[in-house]
């Protein structure tokens, strides 16, 4: 009983002593200021803060430090705990507010969100420190500090924003007909370095980096005691350019493409509706009293009058019919600015005209041609002279069997803006007729017959209607694209023909 008593007293003289290890050390936050406090040990990081609006904590539990922020005038208390949770110290902070303070709070609020820069109280002045990554940012950060004269900036321009600069500058050195021309950052300036044909090049070349050069601050090492920004300090374009005076070579012919599209398309339509009746009587009928031959309708009767009557009901007919065709045709050509330029396609089809010991042989003929002259203007407008587009198609049969041929052809002179279509003519025809009791052809699809021969008709009642409508069109379209190259042409042509192989 003595020594558990003994070890109880032990245990509670140890953790009296706990607790009389923890003290409260006052500390003096000024706001702007930060204070970065050292342990030397393992810390929770569940750090517990009286006044959350007054300070703000930032902790590296790896280094063992904890960064005291003043945020609002006051006082406050921060207890920190180890890595088991037992109590190890108690901040008593008071934070404080000055002039320089109230700056840094200020900058923060305008500045904050500014990427690469820092905000801070260093050797009794503010600082403004860093390096700005988006170029757009030098402007806001003059315009800030203008009204805060005792601020001391000490920004540059981050290496990575002006290699990205000194690209833009190339490639618009390179789109200017400068292609020997590279650009590069040394030590914070863009050099210009490279071969052109002339001095104006050279001095084109200059202004194009110079206009694309960002208002800027000045580098730390030029930074003289109490001036703020000057314009475009920081990377000073320094021209090393060689000038080799020749004649620039000719360009080359430009190309272009003219593609064109023939479209026809016809309809036809016919409806007949016919009513006819025609009896009629044969060579056999006859008009007798007394006997007569039997056949047909007879009636037979001594002292009668009797006949043959043929078509004795009267006969309904009605048919419709319709049709519909499109032609398409399509040209391309590629030839050089103000050069003539031709495609032609024939085809010949052979035929029989007649029937039995006068047939023949002949041909109809298939034809597209497209002919012009095309060269460039302003703007990408491609004038299109002497544009003519004909196309021979086959039409009906004539009487005898004989082929017929349907022409269209259009000339005219007339400006495009590359790569856009334009309907540069086109002809619509419509044809309607309407036929009334007219004769309908023997056999033909009503199937009203005539009467026999030797018949002799009794009376004749027809009544017909006939309606046929025919609508026929043609529109030439034309697309003239400038290219680079024959090659870039023919890229649809090749996926067109293109073969899967196996």
């Amino acid at each position: 009983m003595k020594l558990f008593f003994i070890f109880t007293l032990f245990f509670y003289n140890l953790a009296m002593g706990q607790v009389a290890e923890i003290k409260e050390t006052p500390m003096e936050v000024a706001i702007g200021i930060d204070e970065i406090m050292k342990l030397d040990y393992k810390f929770n990081t569940k750090v517990s803060i009286g006044d959350e609006t007054k300070l703000r904590l930032i902790l590296s539990p790896a280094k063992q430090e904890i960064t005291f922020r003043g945020v609002k005038p006051g006082k406050t208390s921060v207890t920190v705990r180890d890595a088991s949770g037992d109590i190890r110290d108690k901040f008593i902070v008071t934070v404080t507010s000055d002039g320089k303070s109230n700056v840094v709070r200020e900058l923060r609020d305008l500045l904050g969100d500014v990427e690469g820069i820092s905000i801070g109280i260093k050797g009794g002045k503010v600082v403004l420190e860093g390096a700005i990554v988006v170029p757009g940012d030098i402007g806001r950060i003059a315009t800030v500090l203008a009204a805060y004269p005792d601020v001391l900036p000490l920004i540059e321009m981050s290496n990575q924003t002006q290699r990205i600069i000194a690209r833009k500058m190339q490639e618009e050195i390179n789109r200017n007909n400068m292609k020997d021309v590279r650009v590069r950052v040394v030590n914070k300036d863009y050099w210009l370095e490279g071969v052109v044909n002339s001095a104006a090049k050279k001095e084109l070349a200059t202004e194009i980096a110079q206009g694309l050069i960002p208002g800027t601050i000045q580098s730390l090492a030029r930074a003289q005691g109490g001036e703020r920004f000057r314009e475009t300090e920081v990377g000073e374009l320094l021209n090393y350019i060689a000038v080799n005076e020749k004649k620039d070579p000719a360009p080359a012919p430009k190309l272009i493409k003219v593609t064109s599209q023939f479209v026809e398309l016809t309809k036809d339509y016919q409806k007949i509706f016919a009513f006819q009746w025609n009896p009629l009587m044969n060579q056999s009928g006859s008009i007798a009293f007394g006997k007569s031959e039997e056949g047909g309708i007879v009636t037979k009767e001594n002292g009668t009058l009797s006949g043959t009557i043929s078509n004795l009901f009267p006969k309904l007919s009605s048919a419709k019919s319709a049709g519909y065709a499109r032609i398409i045709q399509s040209g391309m050509v590629v030839t050089q600015e103000n050069q003539a330029a031709t495609i032609n396609k024939t085809r010949e089809i052979p035929i029989q005209v007649g029937s039995g010991e006068f047939a023949q042989a002949d041909k109809t003929t298939l034809t597209y041609t497209m002919k012009v002259t095309p060269s460039v203007g302003e703007g990408e407008n491609i004038f299109l002279r002497g544009l003519s587009v004909t196309v021979s198609l086959p039409g009906s049969d004539a009487s005898g069997g004989t082929p017929t041929s349907i022409q269209n052809s259009i000339n005219t002179n007339l400006v495009v803006k590359s790569k856009e279509s334009a309907a540069i003519g086109g002809i619509v025809q419509n044809t309607s007729s309407t036929n009334y009791d007219k004769n309908l052809p023997s056999g033909g699809t009503t199937g009203v017959a005539d009467g026999e021969e030797g018949s002799s008709v009794l009376f004749n009642l027809l009544r017909s209607k006939g309606y046929n409508t025919s609508k026929s069109q043609f529109v030439v379209f034309v697309t003239p694209e400038l290219i680079q190259s024959a090659s870039a042409a023919t890229e649809e042509i090749r996926k067109k023909f293109r073969k899967r192989q196996r």
